[in-house]
C-alpha cells in the first residue's frame, strides 16, 4: 500500500507588538528545485492577481504612477496604499512600504511594510509574505482596549490571515498539483500578543 504523501506546512504568526503595531508572517518551506520560478516579484505579482480573485473583485489593486492601491470595487478609494516594490539590499525581498489608505490609523499611514521573501536556507527554500509595524484603524492607537483588539482579531486579522495562508496553498498547489496536500500549522510568538 502506497504512503499518503506528507502535506506541506504552512506556518502562521501574528501578533500585536509593544500594544501598538500588528507583524504578521506566513511562510513555507519548498524545495530548492523551485528556486528558478519562485521569486519576490513572481509572489508579488500572483499576490495582486489572487487578491482580486479571493474577493471576487471586491478589492482590486491598481498601480499607478508612484503606489499600488487596494481599492474598494466601483470606488477610487483606496483601504491600503504602498510604495512601489523595493529589492531588498539581500537580493531575496520586495518591499513595499505602507503610506496611506482609511483602514490605517491617520498618524501612522507612513508606517509599516509588506515584505515577499524567497531565500534558500538549510531546509529548502523559505517562502514569506510579511506584514510589518501595521497599524490598523480598528486598534485605533498605541494602547487598544480589549474591544477593539478582539474586533481586529475576528475580522481583518482573521481575513489577512486567511487570505495569506490560502495564497500560499495555491502557490504551493500550483508548482506541485492540485492534489497536493497542505497543512496550516500556527507558531506560537516569541514576544507580543497574539492577535
Amino acid at each position: 500500500m502506497e504512503k499518503p504523501p506528507v502535506p506541506q506546512e504552512i506556518s502562521c504568526q501574528q501578533v500585536l507588538v509593544d500594544e501598538s503595531s500588528v507583524h504578521s508572517s506566513q511562510w513555507m518551506f519548498l524545495s530548492e528545485s523551485y528556486s528558478s520560478l519562485v521569486t519576490p516579484r513572481y509572489l508579488l505579482d500572483r499576490y495582486l492577481t489572487y487578491l482580486r480573485q479571493i474577493t471576487l473583485s471586491l478589492v482590486r489593486p491598481v498601480e499607478t504612477r508612484d503606489r499600488i492601491e487596494f481599492r474598494l470595487a466601483g470606488t477610487a478609494r483606496s483601504m491600503l496604499s504602498f510604495t512601489l516594490p523595493k529589492e531588498g539590499n539581500d537580493g531575496c525581498s520586495l518591499h513595499l512600504a505602507i503610506c496611506g489608505g482609511f483602514l490605517v490609523q491617520p498618524d501612522n499611514c507612513r508606517r509599516g511594510q509588506l515584505t515577499f521573501l524567497v531565500k534558500s536556507e538549510r531546509d529548502g527554500l523559505k517562502v514569506m509574505v510579511h506584514l510589518s509595524d501595521y497599524c490598523p484603524l480598528l486598534l485605533g492607537g498605541p494602547r487598544p482596549s480589549a474591544l477593539r483588539r478582539w474586533l481586529y482579531r475576528l475580522t481583518q486579522a482573521l481575513i489577512h490571515k486567511k487570505v495569506t495562508v490560502s495564497f500560499l496553498s495555491r502557490i504551493y498547489r500550483e508548482l506541485a498539483g492540485e492534489g497536493a496536500c497542505v497543512r496550516h500549522v500556527r507558531v506560537r510568538p516569541a514576544s507580543g500578543r497574539e492577535t
